[in-house]
């Protein structure tokens, strides 16, 4: 009788380390998996102010001849667009309207004559990354403007538009939670009009910093 209450026992010693055995072996719950978050994010409206130089060469070509002649400057004026965040990726559109100061006064059949740009626009993609949580660093590209003008004494001022394209990039470094700074560089090719009787070929390279707001 002992003997088989012994063996009992035992047994029921044996099964239960075994399950506990088997308890112990069971895997770890898996880590689980945390996503990063900026802390600082892109997304959204903005606007804001710019200004810097621009550097403005012109192409001048008549029946027999032709020249060139550089306009350098400043410029002021403000842009505005919108952003979308997706990870580390940001994709915009971007406006900006600004006024230069380049005006050139060259003699013409004896005659003082001012000629020379003023206002420039243009409307643009952005593709962008973020390096951190505030720096972006973009691209951009897309259709420029702007407005040509010979003022001769004594006679009306003659305006004409030039279109073509931009390209260039920059960093927006985000201060604050709204306000971000700017520093960026484009190449805008006005592309050519003619302009009483000459064919005028405008680019321009150009240099802003400027400060914006986030919405």
């Amino acid at each position: 009788m002992i003997r088989n209450v012994l063996v009992a026992i035992f047994a029921a010693f044996m099964l239960g380390g075994k399950a506990h055995a088997a308890d112990l072996a069971q895997p770890p719950e898996p880590t689980p998996t945390v996503e990063t978050v900026h802390s600082f994010v892109w997304t959204g409206g903005y606007l804001g102010l710019q200004g810097g130089g621009g550097w403005l060469n012109s192409d001048l070509s008549v029946p027999g001849g032709g020249g060139s002649k550089r306009f350098s400057g400043g410029l002021l004026g403000a842009f505005a667009g919108y952003n979308y965040q997706y990870g580390d990726w940001v994709v915009g559109v971007e406006g900006d309207v600004s006024y230069n100061w380049n005006d050139e006064t060259v003699t013409v059949f004896g005659t003082n004559t001012d000629v020379g740009t003023d206002v420039s626009g243009s409307v643009r993609a952005r593709l962008g990354y973020t390096v951190d949580d505030r720096t972006l660093l973009y691209a951009t590209g897309g259709w420029a403007v702007t407005r040509g003008f010979v003022d001769v004494a004594g006679a009306p001022k003659e305006k004409e538009t030039f279109n073509g394209w931009t390209i260039g990039g920059g960093v927006d470094y985000g201060f604050t939670d709204s306000v971000f700074g700017r520093a960026e560089y484009r190449y805008n090719d006005f592309s050519d009009k003619d302009v009483g009787g000459v064919d005028v070929d405008l680019d321009q390279h150009q240099f802003t910093i400027g400060v914006g707001v986030k919405f």
